[in-house]
């Protein structure tokens, strides 16, 4: 019985520490710090990354802390990186409606 806890517990860390590591947060700076050419290169990203699967939202249909959290659940499946993934947050921020 011990035995078999102590596998149980070796094999439990093992997957845990085999798991892909988490993406940084988007830190919601907005586009306050961003430069133009960031922006359009989010643009350019969320167009042919995101947009493959869904149009963009309406940016004011959230605040820039509910889209942090948005964001980071997307970008993984979308395959960004965390450059990339600042830069399309910083394009939704910055689009008015």
């Amino acid at each position: 019985m011990k035995k078999l806890i102590a596998v149980a517990s070796v094999t439990a860390v093992l997957l845990v520490s085999c798991t892909p590591k988490a993406s940084t947060s988007v830190v919601a700076s907005g586009s306050s710090t961003s430069t133009a050419e960031q922006i359009a290169q989010g643009k350019t990203i969320f167009e042919n990354s995101c947009g493959k699967c869904h149009k963009l939202p309406d940016p004011a249909s959230h605040n820039p802390v509910q889209w942090v959290g948005i964001m980071n659940s997307m970008a993984p499946k979308a395959k960004l990186t965390d450059e990339q993934h600042q830069w399309v947050y910083d394009y939704i921020v910055s689009v008015k409606k």
